[in-house]
């Protein structure tokens, strides 16, 4: 089985458990995440990771500079220990979905993967009516 043909697969795979399990997760607006000063030094970089609403994986830097989409957990947490290196960085989980609201850094397939996934979800709708 070739990359191209594991990536298709995670992405079809990904796409219909988004639209089963959409109505159970809220998104959050990633304006109102904040670092509590208590827990998280503002000296030490922070990541925020998740998922959105397409059920990719999200990693963005909780000061703006920097984010991207992947198609794994595993990848974001890469992307987020490496921007921040050589130190590592605190991850921050927020329980709801939000979406990437800066360039994509990230995996470059992927929004390439959202364009036929929109395309797909038009034709889909046409048919029916």
């Amino acid at each position: 089985m070739t990359l191209q043909m594991c990536e298709e697969a995670a992405m079809a795979a990904i796409a219909l458990q988004t639209t089963h399990h959409r109505s159970e997760i809220r998104p959050v607006q990633i304006a109102t995440l904040s670092l509590d000063p208590d827990v998280v030094s503002a000296s030490i970089p922070a990541f925020f990771i998740g998922r959105n609403q397409a059920g990719l994986w999200v990693a963005r830097a909780a000061n703006g500079r920097i984010g991207g989409l992947f198609l794994f957990k595993s990848s974001a947490i890469d992307f987020a220990n490496r921007h921040s290196a050589p130190a590592r960085c605190a991850l921050v989980f927020p329980t709801g979905t939000f979406e990437l609201d800066i360039e994509n850094r990230g995996n470059p397939l992927i929004s390439l993967a959202a364009q036929v996934k929109r395309l797909f979800a038009r034709f889909a709708a046409r048919s029916r009516a």
